[in-house]
Formats: C-alpha cells, structure tokens, sequence
C-alpha cells in the first residue's frame, strides 16, 4: 500500500480530485476536507448523487459520470462500502486511462480493494487524511 512519504507526495501532485461522498453540510469532514483542497488550488469534483452542486461545482452521481479527466479519487464512504468504490475507480482507470490513484480517509480501510488497486496499476492510500497529508507535505 502506498504509505511512504514518496508516493504520498506524488499523490499530492495532482491537479484534479473526484471527491466520493463529498458532502453539502459545513463543519462535516466530507465537506470541510475538499473545501481546503479547493483553497490550495485543486480542482475538486463532488460525487454525491443527492446533490447537485457542492463547493460552486457540479455534483455527479456517480464517477462514470464525470466527463473530464479525474487524477485522484478521495473516498469519504464507510470501509463496507469502499471496495465498490475501488472497483468503480478501477473500472474507470481501465477504461479512459486518466486516474492516478485512490484514498481511503482517515478511518476508512480495505486491504482486499488496495490490493485490487495496487494491481490495476494505481497508488492506494488508506486510513489517512488527505488534508493532514497536504498540510504535512505541501
């Protein structure tokens, strides 16, 4: 699993993140974690089907929806659901080539999906905050 401080930075070096479970509710992790991203200059792409627009951008329902090009894929779902996610991550990787990698934030773990991911050739990071991980690399 990608934990070095190495493949995190390269992570970091992303322009474009797909934020699943991004959430409308200020003061919510979901929320307030790509709000920051968005402040420090990525673009930031909710997927949240009961949304329609988070942050001043479009919401979509799922990642196959999303149209433009994804770098990073940051996951705020419960553990049970995140493989699906990887999957869907995967599937997409797959098919138009454009994602670099998938993060599991802080709590949320599946060994089996980083696997998965790890073999269809994508960094995975798990059970860490992408937000932490700005602050402590950028």
């Amino acid at each position: 699993m990608a934990t070095s401080a190495e493949e995190i930075s390269s992570l970091l070096d992303v322009e474009t993140i797909a934020v699943v479970g991004c959430s409308s509710s200020p003061g919510k992790p979901a929320h307030d974690v790509p709000a920051y991203l968005q402040r420090n200059g990525y673009r930031i792409i909710p997927v949240n089907p009961f949304s329609d627009e988070i942050l001043g951008e479009k919401a979509y329902d799922s990642l196959a929806d999303v149209e433009e090009d994804i770098d990073l894929v940051d996951v705020f779902r419960p553990s049970e659901e995140a493989g699906g996610v990887v999957d869907a991550v995967i599937e997409r990787a797959e098919s138009r080539g454009d994602v670099q990698g998938v993060w599991l934030q802080l709590g949320i773990t599946d060994d089996e999906a980083g696997e998965r991911a790890e073999k269809a050739g994508l960094k995975f990071v798990q059970d860490r905050c992408l937000k932490v991980e700005h602050a402590r690399h950028g």
